[in-house]
């Protein structure tokens, strides 16, 4: 089936490798990519691309309407530790991107939004371990705040004018394909370049900081057979929780010591410290399970020997 794809904030870490996985799956032309700068090579040469602002509802209208777009996956965002730092910026990207997609829908002029939510939303409060699906947030950083009151809104836009919406909390993510982009859970990436580059590294969490991770494949998966599920088979429409692995930087550090023997680590906790700890240790994913199937495939051991081999070459 031919599909009409728009990817907001398709730059990003997660929306290069998304791109990618969605011009693979349905032609290179069906997927028009989109960010505020150009991105890899590899992108810009694959498909189609356009310069956008994700906070132009204009310019996202006219882009939707000259390619015929079906589908919005908004990938734009900005991250824990960046958004700490420039908090009207972030609240004003996070929110009005999404109201510009959502009303864009609401107006049926697309059919169906993906819209990334965090573990973010939770906060020091929420119970640590196995996190409910339903369970107090109170976010205590802006980026939270901002995820949060996002998965209001696409409930309340799912329930009050049947925009079809779908949504995952994702964990922090893993990738060696592209650099991290200013979150707390950065230091997973990090410290493989740090590994391999220097056999040592300096970790801005403690040792005992257990934090949900995820390998970016099963990310990508999870993203694209949520929105390729029945939407009568969706029972959330705030978002999924998502989970796949909790692990500390300590452990981390041990995976990769199985590889590298004389890796060293280091730990100076800075201001990341007090978002983590406001961050549950690992999540209940039993809907996403349960709707559609979700079942992560990359663990701990896995995600450190693809990373390693990988970035060595």
């Amino acid at each position: 089936m031919q599909k009409s794809i728009l990817i907001i904030g398709a730059c990003g870490q997660i929306g290069t490798e998304l791109t990618m996985a969605l011009r693979e799956k349905y032609g290179n032309d069906s997927v028009v990519a989109s960010d505020i700068r150009e991105g890899s090579e590899n992108l810009m040469r694959s498909g189609p691309f356009e310069l956008l602002d994700a906070t132009n509802y204009e310019a996202i209208e006219d882009v939707v309407m000259h390619y015929e777009i079906a589908e919005v996956y908004l990938m734009a965002a900005m991250l824990s530790a960046t958004a700490e730092k420039f908090p009207m910026r972030a609240w004003n990207l996070n929110m009005n991107s999404l109201f510009n997609v959502l009303n864009l829908a609401k107006e049926k002029k697309i059919d169906k939004i993906f819209w990334p939510s965090s573990i973010a939303v939770f906060g020091p409060n929420t119970p640590k371990n196995e996190t409910p699906q339903h369970t107090l947030m109170e976010p205590s950083t802006v980026y939270g705040i901002s995820k949060q009151s996002g998965e209001r809104w696409c409930e309340y836009y799912f329930k009050k004018f049947g925009v079809d919406v779908r949504s995952v909390r994702y964990p922090g993510l893993i990738s060696w394909k592209t650099q991290p982009g200013g979150g707390t859970t950065d230091y997973a990436v990090e410290i493989f370049h740090k590994a391999l580059s220097e056999k040592k590294y300096t970790s801005f969490l403690n040792e005992e900081t257990k934090l949900p991770m995820m390998y970016m494949d099963d990310a990508i998966r999870a993203t694209i057979s949520l929105m390729d599920a029945n939407n009568g088979d969706l029972s959330i429409r705030s978002s999924y929780n998502l989970g796949a692995m909790s692990f500390t930087p300590e452990e981390l550090a041990a995976c990769i010591q199985n590889h590298i023997p004389d890796f060293e680590i280091r730990y100076e906790p800075d201001f990341r410290q007090e978002i983590a700890n406001s961050w549950p240790a690992s999540v209940d994913d039993a809907k996403a399970s349960q709707d559609w199937g979700w079942a992560p495939e990359f663990d701990l051991g896995k995600t450190t020997e693809v990373m390693l081999r990988n970035l060595r070459q």
